[in-house]
C-alpha cells in the first residue's frame, strides 16, 4: 500500500517538474519571440496550476508521514519530494517574474541583441531537466554533474550585468529596459540555483548524505 502511494507521489512531483520546466522554457520563448500569448498563459493559467499542485503535493506528503510513519529510505524519499516540490514552485515563480519582465519589454526596442540571456535560460532549463531525470532514475552521478554547472550560469549573469551597465552609462534612455533584462538574468540565475538544490536533494534521497556546500569546501 505504501509503495503504491510512493509511486503516486513520484508521479505528482514529475508533473510539477514538467510544469515548472515548461514555464521556464515558455518564458524564454516569449521573451525572444515577443509572444504575448505564451507570456499571458504563464501568468493566467500555469501559475495558478503550479500553486495548486504545490499545495496538493505538500498535503499528500504530510498525510503519508502521518498515516504510515515511514522509515529510512522511504522517509528520505518523502522528505526529498517535499523539498523538491517547494523548489519547483519557486522555479515556477521565477518563470512568472521573467514573463512579467518580458511583457513590459515586448513593445519596446531592444537594448542589444540577446545572446547571454538565452544561454543562461538554456543552461538553467537543462539543469532542471537533468535534476528531475536524476530524481526519477536515482542517478547520483547525473545529480553531481548538475552541481558543477551552476558556475556557468553565474558567469553568464555577471557578463550580462557588466554589458548592461555599460549601456546604461552611455545612454540613460536604456536604463529602464536594461534593468528589466538584469531582473530576467537574476531570475534565471536563481532558477539554476534551485536546480542545484534539486540535485542535492537527489543525492540525499539516494545516499542519505547532505552535500550542500560540499563542492565549495572541496574547491576552497
Amino acid at each position: 500500500m505504501l509503495r503504491d502511494k510512493l509511486n503516486q507521489l513520484k508521479e505528482r512531483v514529475l508533473e510539477m517538474a514538467v510544469l515548472a520546466e515548461k514555464m521556464l522554457e515558455e518564458s524564454k520563448i516569449g521573451l525572444l519571440e515577443k509572444r504575448k500569448d505564451l507570456l499571458n498563459d504563464i501568468l493566467e493559467n500555469k501559475e495558478p496550476r503550479a500553486n495548486r499542485l504545490e499545495v496538493e503535493i505538500e498535503k499528500f506528503c504530510t498525510e503519508l508521514i502521518a498515516l504510515y510513519q515511514p522509515k529510512a529510505g522511504d522517509l528520505r524519499f518523502i522528505l526529498t519530494a517535499l523539498k523538491m516540490n517547494n523548489d519547483l514552485e519557486r522555479i515556477a515563480d521565477h518563470a512568472v517574474n521573467i514573463a512579467e519582465s518580458a511583457l513590459r519589454l515586448i513593445d519596446k526596442p531592444q537594448v542589444k541583441p540577446l545572446i547571454d540571456i538565452p544561454r543562461m535560460a538554456d543552461e538553467a532549463i537543462s539543469m532542471v531537466k537533468d535534476s528531475i531525470k536524476a530524481f526519477m532514475e536515482r542517478d547520483v552521478h547525473l545529480a553531481e554533474g548538475v552541481l558543477k554547472r551552476d558556475d556557468i550560469v553565474d558567469r553568464l549573469r555577471e557578463q550580462v550585468i557588466r554589458e548592461l551597465i555599460t549601456y546604461m552609462i552611455s545612454d540613460p534612455s536604456t536604463i529602464e529596459r536594461s534593468l528589466e533584462l538584469i531582473r530576467i538574468a537574476h531570475n534565471l540565475e536563481r532558477a539554476a540555483d534551485l536546480a542545484t538544490n534539486l540535485s542535492e536533494d537527489v543525492i540525499f534521497m539516494v545516499e542519505g548524505k547532505i552535500v550542500k556546500h560540499r563542492l565549495d569546501q572541496e574547491e576552497g
